[in-house]
This record gives structure tokens, C-alpha cells and sequence, in this order.
């Protein structure tokens, strides 16, 4: 092998329902790679465990989020789309990535830090170790393109420190066992068996905020309902959560600028344009000047346009749950042969038999 085939990998988990965020935020990005090179795209159920270990409908809560993946037009013949725990290699090579990676590596997580607050001792080991089974999850395909946000460049620059680490350790038995690739990383040229994966920014993601807070994320986890639209929401829910959208009682300004200071006007003109594909300044000329009893209606209308097709075919979906399973089957199966061509490898460079 002369160089790694290019490969996008990303994974959502099966927590609580998708909404407008994830839908702008990642499942329309993923569907447009499609079209840029193979993808492999996982329903990430092990990771759900890490913070909560007891779900009542973590099987629905799967299927629910393959549903949103086909809804929105990703291809699961052409590409993967499977449930990670399906392929028992990711946790075969985590458990060699935490051989690999350094506690003080993962005590700088700041996602841990975050999800385990101040009780941070009660927190479980898998919360600990989750960007560990994230890196595995990745390189276990060897895939060389991941789609991030934010929240989520520490943990690949782990997984970049990870593949690092591993390479440089087993450096000769690569080199011996001829399934590496040449490298440059920085100046320092090395004999890779997995590739130092690139993040996927492509121009500014949409940051969704809460329908009733505009300083906040739109989050599935927040209490009230009306604070986002969720993907499975009809028409009417639709409708009914713009307009009691919180704003503020001053007309639409007619350039950006004037949306300085007005988190909720912020968001809906923002909303708006991702929805439209254009820019606020472009929304902004059309709305200027008008009140919110104008424009919500009209955001509304885009919305429901927008979000009904996939709303309506994640619910026929849903309704199809052996259909689900054979294509989660069918990726698996696939997922799995990828992996375990990998971890031949890695086995073999190890020299576990």
C-alpha cells in the first residue's frame, strides 16, 4: 500500500431524538460527502453507555437515528451505515488504545471534565476512556477524513496523538511486516500503519441555538420541548414551536451588523439562511425592516418544507423496523470485514496470537 485510501468516518449517538441542529449541523453535511469519497457512517450505541449506563429504549433510539441517516438521503449501498457494537473490533483496538494513550492525555479532556462535573471520581471509567474508543472507532477503518464541530477537535487531536504513538512504537514491526505507509508529519518522516486522520471543517457550520434561549445550544437533553424541532415533529409541532420562538419586540435590522446583542433574532435569521442556503445578509435583504409577526411565518413555511420529506420518511421507516435491521445487518457485515482486516494487522504487529 502505497498511501491510504481516502475514507470519511463520523458517528452519531442514539441519545434522545435529533433535532434541527443535528440535521444542519451534520446529517446534510454527511449527505453532500457522499459524493466526495467513501463513507462510513455509525449509529455510535457504545458510546451512549459511557454516561448513562441503563437505557429502557436504547434498540429504538438506534434505529431512530438510521431512520434520520436514510431520511436524509445518505446511501446505504454506496456507503456503510451501521451500529457500532455490531462490530466487536472497535472495542478490540480501544482496549489497545488505552494500552497506547497516556492518563494525563485523557485528564486533559475537557469534555470529560465537563460531563463529569464535580464529581468527577463518580464518574465512570468509560467516560474517561471515551476518546480512546473514538480513536478506535476511526482508525479501525483507517479512515483519513472525519466532519467535527467544536465540541469534538479535542478528541481527534487525541486520535492523532494515539496513531502517532502507535507508530512510532511498533515503527520496525511495521516496516517488517510491509503493511505501512510512508509519512511526513511536520518534518519528522514516519512508517504509518494508521494514518493521521484531518478533521472535515467545511465553511461555517450553523450553530442552532434554543428556540426559548438564544445564548444556548439547541440540546435534546434540554427539559422543555419547545426549545427545539425535532426531526420526527409534524407539521403543526413545527409551526407552533417557531412562533412561540422567543425574540425581542424590535423590527429585523437590514444588515448583520444590527443583530449584534439580539441572540434570538440572531438565530432565526441564522436558521433562515441555512435552511434557504443563503447568507443572513441575503435573508436580511428580503426581511429588513419587517416585524416577527412576518417573518416566523415565513420561517415556518421554509421549515416545513424543508423538514417534512425527511420527517415523513423517518416515520415510514420507523414504522419498517425490520427494514432498519437488515440494513444495519447488511453494513455491519461490511463494517466488519474492514476491521478485521485491520486488526489482522495490528494483532500481527503486536504479535498477539
Amino acid at each position: 500500500m502505497s498511501e491510504f485510501k481516502p475514507l470519511i468516518f463520523s458517528g452519531v449517538q442514539p441519545t434522545g431524538n435529533l433535532h434541527l441542529g443535528n440535521y444542519l449541523g451534520a446529517l446534510r453535511k454527511f449527505v453532500a460527502m457522499q459524493d466526495k469519497m467513501d463513507c462510513i457512517y455509525c449509529v455510535v450505541d457504545l458510546h451512549s453507555i459511557t454516561a448513562q449506563l441503563v437505557h429502557s429504549d436504547l434498540k429504538s433510539q438506534t434505529r431512530q437515528i438510521t431512520a434520520a441517516y436514510l431520511a436524509s438521503g445518505i446511501d446505504p449501498v454506496k456507503h456503510i451505515v451501521f451500529n457500532q457494537s455490531a462490530v466487536p473490533q472497535h472495542s478490540e483496538l480501544a482496549w489497545i488504545f488505552n494500552c497506547v494513550a497516556r492518563i494525563g492525555w485523557m485528564n486533559r479532556m475537557t469534555q470529560f471534565k465537563d460531563k463529569a462535573g464535580k464529581d468527577r471520581e463518580n464518574a465512570s471509567l468509560g467516560l474517561l476512556a471515551y476518546p480512546s474508543l473514538m480513536a478506535a472507532d476511526i482508525l479501525v477503518y483507517r479512515a483519513t477524513h472525519v466532519p467535527v464541530g467544536e465540541d469534538q477537535k479535542q478528541h481527534l487531536e487525541l486520535t492523532r496523538d494515539i496513531a502517532m504513538k502507535f507508530n512510532l512504537d511498533f515503527g520496525d514491526a511495521i516496516r517488517r511486516g510491509g503493511q505501512g505507509v510512508d509519512i511526513t508529519v511536520g518534518e519528522q518522516p514516519v512508517h504509518a500503519y494508521f494514518p493521521m486522520v484531518e478533521p472535515m471543517i467545511e465553511g461555517p457550520a450553523p450553530r442552532v441555538m434554543s428556540l426559548k434561549d438564544g445564548s444556548k445550544k439547541m440540546s435534546k437533553s434540554d427539559p422543555s420541548d419547545l426549545s427545539r424541532i425535532n426531526l420526527t415533529d409534524d407539521t403543526e409541532a413545527v409551526v407552533r414551536k417557531i412562533r412561540k420562538a422567543k425574540t425581542d419586540p424590535d423590527a429585523l435590522p437590514s444588515e448583520v451588523k444590527g443583530l449584534e446583542g439580539r441572540a434570538e433574532a440572531d438565530n432565526l435569521v441564522g436558521i433562515y439562511a441555512a435552511l434557504s442556503d443563503k447568507t443572513k445578509a441575503e435573508v436580511l435583504q428580503e426581511f429588513g425592516g419587517q416585524q416577527f409577526s412576518v417573518f416566523k411565518p415565513a420561517l415556518a413555511e421554509l421549515a416545513v418544507t424543508v423538514l417534512a420529506p425527511i420527517n415523513a420518511e423517518m416515520r415510514r421507516l420507523i414504522d419498517d423496523p425490520a427494514h432498519i435491521d437488515a440494513v444495519l445487518k447488511d453494513g455491519s457485515e461490511r463494517a466488519g470485514a474492514i476491521a478485521e482486516k485491520t486488526m489482522n494487522g495490528v494483532r500481527d504487529i503486536i504479535g498477539l496470537l
